[in-house]
């Protein structure tokens, strides 16, 4: 029965690690989108309003009037080079609403989140259940005919924050706006956590050449107006004007990889990293390619690297790496991993994390531990594609920890 149990574990890791965890680098910033499989920052990198302009098709007419604007700077009083999240949060629930320009500058109207990227975790889209009652959306659904008042009901116990890996944003409170408010929010500063070396976006952007950095914009641009082929050329003349242009390679091997051109794809990554060493967003993209190519020993060292560059931004690249080492019998590392995304994620926006954890101890002997981390998950994640087969292993592992127990009190007694 053990060597089943550690079959399966094996075996539904490898073949669900690359699809069922799309949270992960969606996550911040829009991790990207985090976009089908594992979907990194590469959405959250692309500007997608105007300043000065809604944009997207008009949800229901009572938000007509609820608009936002504001701006992004660091603490040292720069912009950010590169796109950065806005997200709404409302009741301890977030949903991106729209991207920074290459000013700093935001827009958008609330509901209309047109080529906006969410995280497949959020407002119920996630593994691990629903959440109700805090997006726009389900708020109209169900109580639109009792709230007359309903555009400023949209943004009551909400606020609003800047979303970029290895910084913490101030939050600009909603609750007491009203719909005729003025719209500009202000500034929300973003400041640098400590011990945190690497981010989001790449510093070599504020180096890049007028030229290049026109060509990176209007790719982006391109890729707003779904025109991808004309944002590939973009990018490459990004690259060829200033080949240390790190964020253009980022994006280029992204359109490489959309295409399934995933040698090219490497590596675009592989510059992107060598041109900027403590930029994340490459790292996640090459961890997706060694996840969905079955690489534990590339995405062991890879998510290695992501998580001493910054290890409080993606509790989900704990799981790849615990996943990795498990695979790879370095149990104590996954564990160790396991344990430190465990800690990080408090929201549990990631249940998997205690699967694997769950894998990680059944492995060690520890039935007791797995079976407290296996019954956590499926209480997360009751409607999880495996909870049919988890529950089985759930059931053995009970026979295994009731059998050690008795044994345990057989020793004692002698």
């Amino acid at each position: 029965m053990r060597t089943s149990i550690r079959v399966r574990s094996v075996a539904g890791l490898a073949l669900g690690i690359a699809f069922s965890c799309q949270p992960v680098w969606s996550q911040k910033p829009g991790s990207t989108g985090p976009t089908g499989g594992i979907t990194g920052p590469g959405p959250s990198m692309i500007p997608s309003n105007v300043p000065g302009r809604p944009e997207g098709p008009a949800v229901p007419s009572l938000n007509a009037n609820i608009y936002l604007t504001g701006n992004v700077m660091l603490d040292d009083g720069t912009p950010p080079p590169d796109p950065v999240t806005i997200e709404r949060v409302c009741n301890g629930v977030p949903r991106a609403q729209a991207y920074t320009d290459h000013k700093g500058r935001f827009s958008f109207q609330i509901g209309q989140t047109a080529g906006v990227t969410q995280d497949a975790s959020e407002e119920g889209s996630g593994p691990g259940g629903s959440h109700s009652g805090s997006g726009g959306a389900t708020l109209i659904g169900t109580q639109q005919r009792q709230m007359p008042n309903l555009p400023d009901m949209l943004l009551a116990n909400c606020d609003l924050r800047a979303v970029l890996a290895g910084f913490r944003s101030d939050a600009v409170g909603l609750g007491t706006r009203r719909t005729l408010d003025d719209p500009n929010v202000g500034t929300i500063v973003l400041h640098r956590i400590a011990n945190v070396e690497g981010s989001a976006v790449s510093l070599t952007s504020l180096q890049a050449p007028r030229e290049a950095r026109r060509a990176y914009e209007r790719a982006l641009q391109d890729l707003r107006n779904s025109k991808p082929a004309e944002a590939g050329k973009g990018f490459r003349k990004a690259v060829d004007l200033y080949p240390s242009y790190a964020a253009a390679w980022y994006e280029l091997g992204r359109l490489q990889q959309q295409n399934e051109d995933t040698v090219q794809a490497r590596q675009s990554f592989a510059n992107a990293m060598a041109a900027d060493a403590k930029f994340i967003s490459p790292y996640l993209k090459v961890a997706e390619l060694a996840a969905r190519a079955q690489n534990w020993t590339e995405l062991a060292d890879t998510t290695s690297k992501l998580l001493k560059l910054d290890a409080v931004d993606y509790p989900m690249a704990y799981f790849y790496n615990a996943t990795a080492n498990l695979i790879l019998g370095q149990l104590d590392e996954a564990e160790k991993s396991a344990r430190a995304g465990e800690r990080l994620d408090t929201p549990h926006r990631y249940p998997r994390l205690e699967q694997v954890l769950a894998k990680i101890l059944a492995r060690k002997k520890d039935y007791a531990g797995a079976l407290e981390h296996l019954r956590r998950y499926l209480a997360l994640a009751p409607d999880a594609g495996d909870a049919a087969g988890l529950r089985r292993e759930l059931a053995a592992l009970e026979r295994l920890s009731g059998a050690a127990e008795q044994a345990k009190a057989g020793a004692g007694g002698s």
